[in-house]
């Protein structure tokens, strides 16, 4: 495989296994704590936090080799690897400190922001000996802590399995050697490979892969999905996460047709969400109605859908009621500005929309920026498994357009519940406040493909559509 491999164009074998990510060139270059999905590939790689998160998507030691949590669910304790920084000092617990609250200082006004909220102390118990204690028990928190933003840095460095060279657009990243991490010394021929990792707008990425100049293409999403090549001369095949998340249309205008809660339920009852997935030929794509999805794992209170009981004729109905008597009343025809991103399944979710809304009297226009429309797409992948994760997406310091105060306020309290309260009825009811102000109009969850070449190893789907560059080079990692 790797022969075939290196046969084509410039990314030979001995340069390196070639690896696109769907994205802008230098994106993936992208520094501090707001990453793109490339750029969080880079940072996976090249710098570790406390623990990680596997191929499968599991939670693995990093620079933690083992921990414990306390009966109350309340405290984790980690003792950290025997391990030097690049400058020869030792890793100490004290750093991990220091870096993990700097790095939730530099959060605040982001979601991931919020949901570190949960992180109540942490304490440098021995040299290497890290305690974080949380508000409450939060079952998810370990996976909270895999994330590449949380990679514990020290004077601008990590320790971690691979190293990055840039070369223009290309991040050339090599393995480290493993004693440098605390495993034992290998051979030469036993390392790894050096990956070359490109990003590039979704059409050159599908004809470097389908070229042969790829071994795999990443972040495909529901808006490039259209060009993923998986005709016989592209020898790869398409590889779909059971993605969880946020896949739907934000509210970003309160005035007009959209100053009325009623009206904004009405375009959310007109979508025929079932059939959007066939216009994309997906099977198995799950629709929702509602901002937490119903059934979420770890997730108790968990409502059914919205509208149930009603047939998508039933529902077009009682839309159209409610938009023809705001039009009566204001003697205005209701418009609908809509920003997606580029991307050719973009064309196709923006004709299934239009005719959508045109069974209820309402026109859908496609805007360039999302500066100038009423309705913003978002599609994001969680970054854990719990209602908190959904609900601070919606946090009123960060929308521009409608929020529910009362929403944030039950998610604060979810932190810290009192006698008596549980978190998991308070996100239930912060749910219930932002679905009373209609703030997002769910369509279900987020799309993430990948192609992948026969043969190559190291790649696994999962619920995060996280996917380890050095498990995809064979590089050992803790």
């Amino acid at each position: 495989m790797a022969g075939a491999l290196g046969s084509c164009g410039d990314a030979g074998e001995g340069d390196g296994l070639p690896v696109v990510v769907i994205g802008a060139p230098d994106s993936i270059f992208e520094d501090g704590l707001r990453l793109s999905p490339g750029a969080q590939l880079v940072r996976d790689a090249t710098a570790s936090g406390i623990v990680a998160l596997n191929a499968e998507g599991e939670v693995v030691p990093a620079l933690g080799e083992s921990w414990i949590v306390t009966e109350d669910g309340r405290s984790y304790i980690f003792r950290l690897r025997q391990l030097t920084w690049p400058d020869g000092e030792p890793l100490i617990a004290e750093d991990a400190r220091a870096s993990l609250l700097a790095t939730i200082r530099q959060l605040r006004g982001t979601s991931l922001g919020l949901d570190l909220r949960k992180i109540d102390d942490v304490r440098a118990m021995t040299a290497r000996v890290i305690e974080i204690r949380l508000t409450g028990p939060m079952p998810e928190f370990l996976q909270l802590l895999a994330q590449p933003e949380l990679a514990i840095m020290h004077d601008g460095e990590s320790i971690a399995p691979m190293r990055l060279e840039r070369e223009g657009d290309l991040a050339i990243l090599r393995p480290t050697a493993p004693e440098s991490i605390g495993l034992p010394e290998r051979e030469p021929d036993e390392l790894g490979k050096t990956v070359r990792l490109r990003a590039l707008p979704g059409v050159q990425a599908n004809e470097a892969f389908s070229q042969g100049k790829a071994a795999a293409l990443l972040d495909g999403t529901v808006f490039t999905l259209p060009l993923a090549d998986t005709g016989p001369l592209s020898r790869g095949t398409i590889r779909l996460d059971p993605a969880l998340g946020l896949f739907g249309m934000l509210v970003s205008n309160e005035q007009g047709f959209f100053a009325e809660v009623e009206n904004r339920e009405a375009l959310s009852m007109a979508i025929d969400r079932a059939a959007l997935a066939e216009g994309f030929s997906l099977g198995g794509w799950q629709p929702s109605t509602r901002i937490v999805p119903v059934g979420l794992p770890g997730n108790p209170v968990s409502p059914g859908e919205r509208w149930a009981s009603l047939s998508i004729d039933q529902r077009r109905d009682r839309a159209r009621q409610q938009v023809v008597g705001w039009e009566r009343r204001t003697g205005q025809a209701p418009r609908v500005r809509l920003w997606v991103p580029e991307g050719p399944g973009s064309d196709v979710l923006v004709r299934a929309l239009s005719l959508d809304l045109a069974t209820i009297g309402v026109e859908l226009r496609r805007v360039q920026f999302p500066q100038g429309a009423d309705l913003v797409m978002i599609d994001r992948v969680a970054r854990y498994p719990s209602a908190r994760w959904f609900l601070n997406q919606f946090n009123c310091e960060l929308l521009r357009g409608p929020c529910s105060p009362e929403a944030d306020e039950l998610v604060t309290q979810s932190l810290r519940p009192e006698p008596g309260e549980g978190s998991a009825t308070l996100l239930a009811e912060a749910e219930g406040a932002l679905i009373a102000r209609e703030v997002y109009i769910p369509l279900g969850a987020p799309v993430r493909w990948s192609l992948v070449r026969s043969g190559l190893e190291g790649f696994s789907e999962n619920s995060w559509s996280r996917h380890p560059i050095y498990a995809l080079a064979g590089v050992e990692a803790w």
